[in-house]
């Protein structure tokens, strides 16, 4: 037991610590490229999305999860993921090359045929790295990953500034974006132990099948979800209303990631160890819930009280409309690491055709809610998608409550204290501040007393959670 609450903390603070840096990088990269491109250049990119995230969901078809779901695996298994990525990737890279000109066409931007063609070679980069993340993934070995990613995007987004710098428009954008994958598969190779053997075995897939098909199907619709803004805006708005959308959801994501990142390369792997113990596998699973909350809520919450102090500040006011974009996805933004953490439940137990269907039903249910406010514009579109986000977390719970155990009482238990405490930190703070009228001033007096006022109510409450993550960091620093 104090062997698995060690790697869990360690993972977490790893992946809290690579996905902080990554965020900081993300932001530093994001204010050089956003001062330097107009909002046409990320919504031309930004429009692209959806088409190399569904290519790279496609070619990998849910197959890492699915080794790292089983108890036992051969080389034979990374061997034929491996060569099955491969085949895949770059057949569905032949077959978006030439469907670039359709792509161009449905934008009506010509110049996507070139674009499109370079940045799809991204998700080809990322199924060659098939075998070693699925390796590092199962093993818990965040530390490496987060290594490799860090370095991946600091040469990455050097690059990308540069051929900013040099004029290069939204090549730029798409410049780094592929670096980032070629960089980061290639390091993923040199550190991983494993290396490639030409052993393919159809057996082995058909054993994973009913898990990865889960699995890539649950990926697809929630791609799909994530980007639908992106597709309607590019065809029916034009290129400038999508650069502001993709600038207010690339903020939201850098708070999203870091707690999504940190649960991702931790949460299923350890709930997996604790399935044969139904009440244990209720006490992780609940702590792991408590410290989402304690994290999630005043992180994202608090993104949203000085988005538009951020977007002024670091990427001047040209960016205004997108303040309103990130406000209403922050506010939706708090609750998906609790669900991507009730994901993981689902698939340790055994039972990722829960997950499935239900990121189905939210896929289906937000276009639904797309489609009927779609004349109402693009605000009141993000606050029906944001309601229904907030409004599943009933829905996760419902499931976890008849496969799991896990009564609503006990769930809400643990996250509401902190949905309550970080509301209302927020809304003290804005009463606050709201006669400031420089700035700079506001930013930093906002960021201060929502620390100030958080980590006081942290210090009266004194969640196991958080005593035992500083206990577990000083340690670490006693150790060292």
């Amino acid at each position: 037991m104090s062997e698995l609450k060690d790697k869990t903390a360690k993972g977490l603070l790893w992946g809290g610590l690579g996905n902080g840096v990554m965020q900081l990088l993300n932001l530093l990269f994001g204010i050089f490229l956003s001062r330097m491109l107009s909002p046409g250049d990320y919504g031309v990119v930004g429009a692209l999305t959806i088409f190399s995230a569904l290519a790279g969901i496609l070619s990998e078809s849910g197959f890492i999860l699915a080794i790292v779901n089983r108890k036992e695996v051969t080389e034979i298994y990374y061997n034929s993921v491996f060569w099955f990525n491969v085949a895949m990737s770059m057949t569905i890279y032949a077959v978006l090359w030439f469907c670039a000109p359709l792509i161009a066409g449905f934008y009506r931007q010509p110049e996507m045929v070139g674009l499109s063609r370079f940045i799809f070679t991204g998700f080809v980069f990322s199924a060659l790295a098939s075998t070693p993340t699925a390796y590092f993934f199962r093993s818990l070995n965040v530390e490496i990953r987060s290594k490799i990613q860090i370095t991946a995007l600091a040469v990455s987004g050097i690059a990308g500034v540069y051929c900013a710098f040099v004029g290069l428009g939204y090549w730029a954008i798409a410049v780094q974006t592929v670096l980032y994958t070629a960089v980061n598969s290639s390091l993923l190779w040199i550190t991983c132990p494993l290396r490639p053997r030409f052993q393919f075995s159809l057996t082995v897939l058909k054993q994973m099948l009913p898990f990865s098909i889960k699995q890539l199907t649950v990926s697809v619709f929630t791609q799909f979800n994530n980007n639908i803004f992106s597709v309607l805006l590019g065809r029916f708005y034009g290129m400038r209303p999508t650069g502001f959308y993709t600038q207010g959801n690339k903020w939201t994501s850098m708070g999203t990631g870091i707690l999504t990142g940190m649960l991702t390369g931790v949460g299923q792997p350890v709930l997996r160890q604790t399935v044969d113990d139904p009440e244990r596998l209720r006490r992780v699973f609940r702590r792991l819930l408590r410290f989402t909350a304690l994290l999630s809520f005043p992180a994202m919450f608090g993104l949203a009280l000085v988005s538009r102090e951020v977007i002024v500040l670091l990427i001047t006011d040209k960016w205004l409309d997108s303040v309103r974009v990130m406000q209403i996805l922050c506010i939706g933004g708090a609750f998906l690491p609790i669900a991507t953490l009730y994901g993981n439940l689902f698939n340790s137990i055994g039972r990722p055709g829960v997950y499935m269907w239900n990121v189905i039903a939210l896929g289906l249910t937000q276009t639904l809610f797309l489609c009927i406010t779609y004349n109402l514009g693009l605000q009141t579109m993000l606050l029906f998608y944001a309601s229904v986000n907030v409004a599943w977390t009933f829905v996760w719970q419902f499931f976890a409550r008849r496969y799991a155990g896990l009564r609503f009482r006990e769930a809400f238990t643990d996250i509401l204290p902190y949905l309550i405490m970080s509301a209302a930190v927020m809304v003290v703070t804005g009463i606050i501040t709201a006669g400031i009228g420089n700035s700079v001033l506001l930013l930093a007096v906002r960021i201060i007393l929502v620390v100030s006022f958080y980590s006081l109510s942290i210090r009266l409450m004194r969640p196991e959670e958080f005593e035992e993550a500083v206990n577990f960091i000083w340690r670490r620093k006693n150790e060292s």
